[in-house]
């Protein structure tokens, strides 16, 4: 550690903004080929210490996939469950178990890997349009022994990332560097709100799980991410840490249930139904900008 880490690490406890990293999906099948094979180096790379994966098992039943879950169980870092397939629970054409047997499948892939560890995350953040759906689903992961693993800090890198690919379709020698700024802005930008949401809604500071994804845009910046958030007084802190905070063991009684989990706290309580949009984050939200960018 050196004297510019140790100070803002100092800030970052006196603030109490602490944050973990957490990416969903694994889908390295879609990094643009020049960049695919430096991709999963550089991730790991800007991480500043534990982060969590949550694996979708079929974008990693194949050889890139498992050395990629090796190299970061290897490395310390938490593998989570993410179905197998990432068909979301929101839809009534897939039952309970239906979506029950994805998560177990996607368990018999993660199990002899040993940063696995039962916390699940759900596709698309959504728990269940029913209290029916919700509670079936809550159960079902009490006697598996799962713990949800939740967001705090919802954000749209996937749609950032998304718009960047289809720039570089478009035109190959495109600059990628043009997102830089844009995405850092959204990410610290959500980051405040959801602490600040966090505050008002339970009380008092959280640990917080930011939602990103294995990516494009995140293989190119998550280490100015990094640097950036530690600028703006916030402490990167392990996933192991923020998960044992007895905030991530909540089941806000709300349906639809899902999104950030500080998003459905603050719904439950009743008191901020006119500035919480639903859902929590979209690509409507972000496209007006990117196309004012010109991006």
């Amino acid at each position: 550690m050196n004297r510019r880490t140790f100070i803002q690490g100092l800030a970052g406890a006196a603030t109490g903004k602490r944050v973990a990293l957490t990416f969903d999906d694994v889908a390295w099948r879609g990094i643009p080929g020049r960049w695919q094979a430096g991709a999963d180096a550089a991730l790991r790379a800007a991480l500043p210490g534990q982060a969590a994966l949550f694996v979708t098992g079929m974008n990693v039943d194949n050889a890139q996939g498992a050395s990629i879950l090796r190299a970061w169980s290897k490395a310390g870092h938490i593998l989570g469950n993410h179905t197998w397939d990432h068909v979301g629970y929101a839809s009534a054409s897939i039952s309970p178990e239906q979506f029950q047997a994805g998560i177990l499948r996607c368990d018999d892939l993660l199990r002899s890997y040993e940063g696995f560890q039962r916390l699940f995350r759900f596709p698309q953040l959504k728990e269940g349009q029913t209290v029916e759906r919700r509670d079936a689903m809550r159960m079902w992961m009490h006697e598996h022994g799962y713990r949800n693993g939740y967001v705090t800090i919802d954000a749209s890198d996937w749609y950032y990332d998304a718009r960047l690919r289809q720039r570089l379709q478009r035109e190959p020698e495109f600059d990628v560097t043009r997102f830089r700024r844009p995405y850092l802005d959204h990410i610290l930008d959500r980051a405040q709100y959801y602490d600040s949401l966090a505050r008002r809604a339970v009380g008092h500071g959280i640990p917080h799980t930011l939602l990103l994804h294995y990516n494009l845009i995140n293989s190119l910046f998550l280490g100015d991410l990094v640097a950036e958030l530690r600028q703006q007084d916030w402490r990167v802190i392990d996933a192991g840490e923020a998960f044992a905070d007895p905030v991530f063991r909540r089941e806000p009684a709300i349906a639809p249930a899902g999104e950030s989990l500080v998003w459905a706290l603050a719904k439950e309580t009743g008191r901020f139904d006119g500035e919480l949009h639903y859902p929590g984050e979209d690509d409507v939200y972000e496209k007006p900008l990117l196309d004012r960018l010109g991006l």
